[in-house]
């Protein structure tokens, strides 16, 4: 059964004087495939703006903002409306070769994925593996999924997580080290931890349902901003979602905006103002997602 989800994420930067701005780049549009539809996507700019959109290299959606006039506020709005078809990943079989760890991908697999397995971050003493081998019995295989499964718990359990309102994202080694981080830096820690173990991954920039919101059971960590998690290459069911913060695998809560091979890709929104020092007065940040109950009326035509 589909679930219509709702979005709202408002940006408001403020200032203590008129400044200029230079261009705005946004990445908020969900990427729809098999499992998601987008129903209704808007964007308002205040003040006035020209927008413009192009596909990045992962063929992400991007919107480009040109504001015209200086002005002491500037205020993003964000909504849309999507369609979860509720295709569940955990429930797709994987190919024969890989239901058991350690398994080799394909050849043509590994040619394409070969950026996706590459860790990108440096490690001189093998820590993030020595930190993977915990959940590796030497001389054992094991089912593949319960493998990332453990690994996924293993983060939640032994790492707390933490907000922080700097952008950017922490190296893994430095989340290892303190043993905390955000949605994000939990992704990119996950991500380099199974590279490591010959698996493809990639970092998932988006937003959470957090069903306690609307009454519902089952608190999620993360929700009210933006979220981060990881897809690994599995043969068989191909990009599967887990979200080490919530050790979700797949489901209805994540709706995905982009994804990227390192965080630095797939920032939210960046921009830049020209102005003195101390113009810069604030930033609000402001996201709400929940459950429609029934398609909107106006939206039925086009379901």
């Amino acid at each position: 059964m589909s679930v219509i989800l709702e979005v709202e994420h408002t940006t408001i930067y403020r200032y203590n004087n008129p400044v200029r701005f230079g261009e705005h780049r946004m990445m908020f549009r969900p990427r729809t495939s098999h499992d998601i539809r987008v129903l209704e996507c808007t964007l308002d700019v205040t003040p006035d703006a020209e927008v413009r959109w192009a596909d990045d290299v992962f063929s992400n959606s991007v919107t480009y903002v040109n504001i015209r006039e200086p002005a002491k506020e500037l205020k993003f709005v964000v909504r849309f409306t999507i369609e979860q078809l509720g295709v569940r990943n955990v429930e797709l079989p994987l190919s024969a070769w890989a239901e058991v760890y350690p398994f080799e991908y394909t050849a043509g697999e590994r040619y394409d994925l070969r950026n996706f397995i590459e860790p990108v971050y440096p490690d001189p003493c093998g820590l993030l593996r020595l930190w993977a081998d915990q959940f590796v019995i030497p001389g054992r295989h094991m089912p593949t999924r319960d493998l990332l499964v453990a690994i996924a718990a293993g983060i939640r359990e032994q790492f707390s997580y933490t907000t922080r309102d700097m952008e950017g994202t922490q190296t893994p080694l430095q989340t290892l080290e303190l043993k905390s981080g955000t949605c994000r830096d939990y992704a990119l820690f996950m991500m380099e931890v199974v590279r490591r173990l010959g698996f493809a991954a990639r970092f998932v920039s988006g937003y959470l349902y957090d069903p306690s919101l609307d009454g519902g059971s089952g608190a999620m960590t993360g929700s009210g901003a933006t979220h981060a998690w990881l897809q690994i290459y599995l043969p068989g069911p191909g990009w599967v979602p887990c979200d080490p913060t919530n050790t979700l695998f797949g489901g209805d809560h994540l709706i995905r905006v982009a994804y990227v091979r390192d965080p630095s890709q797939a920032s939210p929104l960046s921009g830049s103002f020209i102005g003195q020092d101390g113009d810069f007065a604030g930033l609000e940040v402001d996201v709400k997602v929940r459950k429609l109950g029934t398609l909107p009326s106006e939206l039925q035509h086009k379901a």
